[in-house]
C-alpha cells in the first residue's frame, strides 16, 4: 500500500473517532487522533465530552513512551494557545512525535497556523489536505460557529407523502414507522443540541431526549417561545435539572414565568423581536455564543418556514410516509410568503435510502 494511501487511511480512522466526540464536545470541535509507528497504532483519542482533554492528549496517554518518534494523524490542526489547558502542539513535540498529518488549518483565529509553525520550528515534519474534503464536512458546524457566530442547522421533517404533519383533528402519532423514529434519535445524538418551537413544545408534549441508544449523554433541549408559554407541567418542564433546557424568549416574556422557569432549572436566553416573532438569526447568534455547534430543528411548521425563509438551514432530512391526508392535513411548513419559484428556497439531494416502509431524504444548502 502507498504512503498516501495508509495516510488516508489512517485519518479516516482518525475521523471515525472524532464523530465519537459529536454532540459532546461543544463548544470546542470534535477531534480524533491517531498514533502510528512502525506501521502498528499506538494511540488513539478523541475530544472528551465538554471539550477537553483534548484528542492529541488523549492519544499520547494511551501511547506512552510508543509515541517517541511516530506520527500523529488528527483531523484538525493542534491547538497552540493556553487555555484550560496546555496546547497540544507542545505535547506532541514533548512526547517526541516527528510528523503530523492533518487536513487543514485550523479556522479558529487562536491557533490559524500557529500550531503547524510551533510543530515546523521544532523539526517535526507537518503534511496537510489528507483528506480535507471530508473533513471540512465534520468540522462544517464548528466552522461555520467561528465564521458566522452561528450553529449549523439541521432541519428535520417527517410527513405524509403529500406533504402533512397531521390529520385536520391533529392526530399524528405516529406517521412514519419505528425505524424512521429510531434513525431520528440517532441523528439527534449527532447534534448538540435540539430546537423545537413554542406550538410543538404546547401540541407535542415532547422529551426530545435520545431513546433506545443506551446510555447516551443527551443533547441540550432548546425552545423558541417568545412568550414562554410552555406549559409548567410539561415533560421539559418536569426534567429540566436532569437533561439541559434552554428557552428563548422576547423581551415582553412575563417576568413572573420567566422565575418560574429558572426555578425548574431552565436556561433563559433573551432575543430580541423581528416583527412579532423572534428574529431568528439572533436566536442562533445567541444559541452560537453559548458555544453551540449543530442543532437539529425538529419543528413545528412556523420555526421551520421562518428559518427557511431566512436562509438559515443548512441541511433538510426528510422522513416520507407512504400515506397521504389531503388538503385538509396539517402542513409540514408555515407560510413561505414565496410568489415565483426563484424565490424558493433551493437544496441539492445528497442522500435518499429507505427506512422501514419510509423513505428518508437529505438535501444540503446550495
Amino acid at each position: 500500500m502507498s504512503s498516501a494511501s495508509l495516510d488516508a487511511r489512517h485519518m479516516a480512522h482518525a475521523l471515525s473517532l472524532a464523530r465519537r466526540a459529536v454532540g459532546r464536545s461543544w463548544p470546542n470541535p470534535s477531534v480524533g487522533c491517531v498514533i502510528v509507528r512502525d506501521g502498528r497504532i499506538v494511540g488513539r483519542g478523541w475530544t472528551a465530552p465538554g471539550g477537553r482533554p483534548h484528542a492529541e492528549t488523549q492519544a499520547l496517554a494511551a501511547a506512552g513512551e510508543a509515541a517517541r518518534g511516530a506520527t500523529a494523524y488528527v483531523t484538525l490542526e493542534p491547538c497552540a494557545h493556553h487555555g484550560l489547558t496546555p496546547p497540544c502542539a507542545d505535547a506532541l513535540i514533548d512526547a517526541g512525535i516527528v510528523r503530523v498529518v492533518a487536513p487543514f488549518t485550523d479556522h479558529d483565529p487562536r491557533v490559524s497556523g500557529r500550531g503547524f509553525a510551533r510543530l515546523s520550528a521544532a523539526g517535526v515534519a507537518v503534511q496537510t489536505g489528507v483528506m480535507a474534503d471530508k473533513a471540512a464536512e465534520h468540522h462544517a458546524g464548528f466552522f461555520l460557529r467561528l465564521a458566522e457566530g452561528r450553529p449549523r442547522v439541521t432541519l428535520k421533517l417527517a410527513s405524509s407523502f403529500d406533504g402533512r404533519i397531521a390529520t385536520a383533528t391533529g392526530e399524528s402519532r405516529w406517521i412514519t414507522g419505528p425505524e424512521a423514529r429510531a434513525v431520528v434519535h440517532g441523528l439527534r445524538a449527532r447534534h448538540d443540541a435540539v430546537l423545537v418551537g413554542a406550538g410543538t413544545a404546547r401540541a407535542d408534549d415532547p422529551a426530545l431526549t435520545i431513546r433506545g441508544w443506551g446510555a447516551v449523554d443527551q443533547p441540550v433541549r432548546v425552545v423558541a417561545s417568545r412568550l414562554l408559554d410552555v406549559p409548567l407541567l410539561s415533560q421539559l418542564a418536569r426534567t429540566a435539572r436532569d437533561v439541559p433546557v434552554w428557552i428563548c424568549h422576547g423581551p415582553d416574556a412575563p417576568a413572573e414565568t420567566r422565575r418560574a422557569w429558572e426555578g425548574l432549572g431552565a436556561r433563559l436566553i433573551a432575543c430580541p423581536l423581528s416583527g412579532r416573532q423572534l428574529d431568528p438569526r439572533a436566536l442562533l447568534s445567541r444559541l452560537g455564543e453559548a458555544g453551540l455547534c449543530q442543532v437539529f430543528c425538529e419543528g413545528g411548521g412556523t420555526l421551520a418556514a421562518t428559518l427557511l425563509s431566512a436562509g438559515l438551514v443548512d441541511e433538510l432530512v426528510g422522513f416520507t410516509a407512504g400515506l397521504a391526508l389531503g388538503a385538509e392535513g396539517q402542513p409540514s411548513l408555515g407560510a413561505l410568503g414565496v410568489d415565483r419559484l426563484a424565490e424558493a428556497p433551493r437544496f441539492r439531494l445528497v442522500e435518499t435510502r429507505a427506512v422501514g416502509a419510509d423513505v428518508m431524504h437529505r438535501w444540503q444548502r446550495n
